[in-house]
């Protein structure tokens, strides 16, 4: 059976009313209304029962026997809807639910783990579930409704895909990664100009998917000749004299103590910018998580190798 006659409790709550109260008068009493609609709404269910499920009593009403057939389905009918209300109020308050939140790796090191953190804080009945990659792979899952919030960074004048909105975060500043005893690095900042002639770690042989892109669009073609994908490599190979590198600055608070991270001239620097996508319409846990990562990100920005163009 199913009913269309909801009146925010629904009918087998007043026919569970009507039951406990033993009479309609009781049962209008109890939940608010006029007798005259309860009885109408008892009568509703009875025709879409197809049975009557009360015996009306000179005081009072009693269970018929298909009344009492119907009574432990619509108990438990009561209590699937109690059940679902409290999950969506749940969901609604952030009082529990599910983010399912995707980020690019280097994000990974401050700007999500202190956002989270935060959240956290706040919300602690939400269960997070977090997923590194490529921000390619990420914008392709908030399309296919995979994850609720995902932070990447798109390829420079890249529109989103369709089923994705995109939410500025910060423009992250690139860093030059130097073995201890180069002879720079001990300075406060330095042009490409004088790295011409350095090595450069790459993590692809076509430095437009990486992050040397900005650069090459500049005019500044790197030497390169070690291509290593993992940040672990990268550093090591720094470390041990084989070449530079770029960090980005939200990476620089995990690199080793054997690399020396100095800041490129303002004229030079390269910059990724970091947004934060989710679909158009997105969960009430997505768009609060959303809030703490501008605020988590406009901190950020007071952090090295940040400049007053990343706070616009």
């Amino acid at each position: 059976m199913t009913s269309s006659h909801d009146m925010g409790l629904g009918l087998y709550e007043i026919f569970l009313a009507v039951a406990l109260e033993g009479s309609f008068t009781g049962a209008a009493r109890t939940l608010g209304y006029t007798q005259s609609a309860v009885s109408r709404q008892v009568q509703s269910l009875e025709e879409e029962a197809g049975a009557q499920l009360f015996e009306r009593l000179p005081r009072g009403v009693r269970l018929t026997e298909a009344g009492r057939v119907l009574l432990p389905h619509a108990e438990a009918v009561r209590n699937r809807l109690t059940a679902a209300r409290a999950e969506l109020d749940a969901l609604r308050t952030l009082d529990g639910g599910l983010l399912r939140l995707g980020s690019f790796s280097s994000a990974n090191a401050t700007l999500v783990p202190r956002a989270q953190a935060e959240f956290r804080v706040r919300h602690p009945g939400v269960t997070i579930t977090r997923i590194e990659g490529p921000s390619v792979k990420h914008l392709g899952r908030i399309v296919g409704g995979e994850e609720d919030l995902a932070v990447v960074s798109p390829a420079l004048g890249a529109p989103p895909p369709d089923g994705a909105t995109l939410h500025h975060l910060l423009d992250e500043p690139m860093l030059v990664a130097l073995p201890r005893g180069h002879a720079h690095a001990g300075r406060r900042a330095v042009r490409l100009a004088d790295l011409a002639d350095e090595e450069w770690v790459v993590g692809h042989e076509s430095l437009a998917d990486t992050l040397f892109r900005p650069l090459v669009d500049s005019g500044f073609t790197p030497r390169t000749g070690l291509i290593a994908q993992d940040w672990i490599a990268k550093l090591g190979a720094v470390a041990a004299g084989l070449g530079i590198t770029l960090v980005p600055a939200l990476a620089a608070a995990s690199v080793s103590r054997d690399v020396v991270l100095v800041t490129i001239h303002p004229h030079d620097v390269p910059y990724r910018q970091v947004y934060a996508a989710t679909p158009p319409t997105p969960t009430e846990a997505a768009r609060t998580f959303l809030k703490v990562l501008h605020e988590t990100a406009a901190a950020l920005r007071g952090s090295r190798g940040f400049s007053r163009r990343a706070a616009r």
